[in-house]
């Protein structure tokens, strides 16, 4: 039976319409709302329902994201306005909606949105340029991404590509890395309730302990001595969705003459680390380490588009010199993402906010400290490097009665994927001192309430 056209068109113009509206009614939050929770609960996943904390029991109600208010915090649909510390996982480096990113992709779609795709594209050229600037070392070529997923595939392709000739083919990640959740980069992500469903996967991908530079030689050392020589070890410089897992210092530097000793490359997933997010432009820059391949996205984009990138070395990239066509993409590096990230860059540069980043990182750290000061029967530890700020408590459970209790009070958090215990707190880099100051205080008035309570 053919379908109804008309009632989708009709369907679909309320939506545009409601879209176009600078302010929502009554009327329109009761439906907003109602066709939201609706549609998660038929159309997109009834699990969504269980996980979001914003969502009553039994799913009849939700705070439903519309829009957003000022740099640092965002609107439901019925006005109530949160702080953002959570950042869309670490998207929103220049605040949210940086004018400058947003006049760079608006004009960008004043003449042209997406590129042909047999013409050279100017922007991709340009932005590749920059990104040879500004990643450290001789990191050189870009291939651009829609996302730091994407990121990570092709740095496993690429190491593939030039390792491969030489006879290595296993890669070393480490015990609560995450980087993504395609084949891929699922392989080398070890959490197993996101592995197990889909094994077996991709073959030759073996896991360590994170910061412990003693296992990782034994373990490259016991895979040449079977022939399985190692392409590449891939890691995040501090783990984010494991914890917030800052490792060793030194460790990095020790891991690099590692992997120099045994020809393997080096991948740095900088996807949340990268771009000011630490204090340093890049994280791999607290101790001078260069990879060999860096996998970017998340605030590559501005906070406006999505984009990702993975930048490697001349020797690494010229695997795919002769025949480019080996690894390519539809949207990816198309001219709408690449205005938002030149933009992105642009501004990260002029507001030096991987500088403001540390500063307001130390600060809110300092703060959330004091407000845990005689909660340590709840909270475990403090830690962070900038604005990727971990806060580790006792159980999952109490972690997720802090969570809720901030939400509640309009401050937005969220838990790591790998370790349920840690919630982040990964504002934009913009965040204003008096907005610290009142996270801080909103986290110790919770705490009080919950004391004496048993989870």
């Amino acid at each position: 039976m053919q379908k109804g056209y008309e009632s989708i068109h009709a369907y679909s113009q309320k939506v545009l319409d409601l879209i176009s509206k600078k302010d929502v009614n009554e009327e329109d939050r009761k439906w907003i709302t109602k066709e939201t929770v609706d549609g998660f609960r038929d159309y997109v996943n009834p699990g969504f329902l269980e996980y979001r904390k914003c969502v009553t029991a039994g799913g009849q109600f939700a705070a439903v994201e519309w829009k957003d208010h000022g740099a640092n915090c965002f609107e439901d649909v019925n006005g109530k306005v949160y702080i953002d510390c959570l950042g869309g996982f670490g998207i929103y480096n220049v605040g949210h909606r940086h004018p400058k990113v947003m006049k760079a992709v608006r004009d960008q779609m004043d003449r042209q949105a997406l590129h042909s795709q047999d013409l050279l594209d100017p922007l991709r050229a340009m932005c590749a340029k920059m990104l040879n600037d500004i990643t450290p070392g001789d990191l050189k070529y870009s291939f651009f991404t829609n996302s730091g997923t994407e990121s990570v595939e092709c740095a496993l392709k690429l190491a593939k590509g030039t390792q491969g000739p030489k006879g290595k083919h296993a890669f070393i990640s480490t015990v609560s890395a995450f980087h993504g959740k395609s084949l891929g980069s699922l392989s080398c992500t070890a959490k197993g309730i996101f592995r197990k469903p889909f094994m077996p996967l991709v073959s030759g991908i073996h896991h360590v302990a994170y910061g412990d530079i003693d296992m990782m030689a034994k373990t490259m050392k016991a895979l040449a001595m079977v022939g399985e020589d190692v392409a590449a070890v891939i890691l995040e410089p501090i783990q984010g969705e494991g914890g917030v897992i800052m490792p060793p210092i030194g460790y990095l530097p020790k891991l690099r003459q590692l992997c120099n000793d045994f020809g393997a490359l080096l991948i740095f997933d900088e996807v949340q680390t990268g771009f000011g997010r630490t204090g340093k432009m890049f994280c791999c820059e607290w101790e001078d380490v260069t990879p060999d391949i860096i996998a970017l996205g998340k605030a590559f984009g501005g906070g406006i588009m999505p984009a990702g990138a993975t930048v490697a070395t001349e020797e690494v990239f010229s695997c795919v010199f002769e025949n480019p066509f080996l690894h390519t993409t539809t949207f990816g590096g198309n001219p709408l993402a690449l205005a938002a990230a030149i933009a992105s860059m642009n501004v990260l540069i002029e507001e030096k906010l991987p500088d403001r980043s540390k500063e307001m990182g130390d600060y809110l750290i300092g703060k959330l400290r004091d407000a845990a000061k005689g909660h340590e029967d709840k909270v475990v530890e403090i830690r962070g490097r900038g604005l990727m700020i971990g806060l580790e408590f006792v159980s999952d459970e109490v972690g997720y009665q802090v969570s809720k209790g901030l939400f509640d009070h309009g401050v937005l958090v969220a838990g790591t994927l790998i370790n349920a215990k840690v919630f982040r707190v990964e504002p934009p880099l913009t965040i204003e001192k008096a907005q610290c100051d009142q996270v801080a205080q909103i986290f110790g008035e919770v705490l009080d309430y919950l004391k004496g309570h048993q989870y």
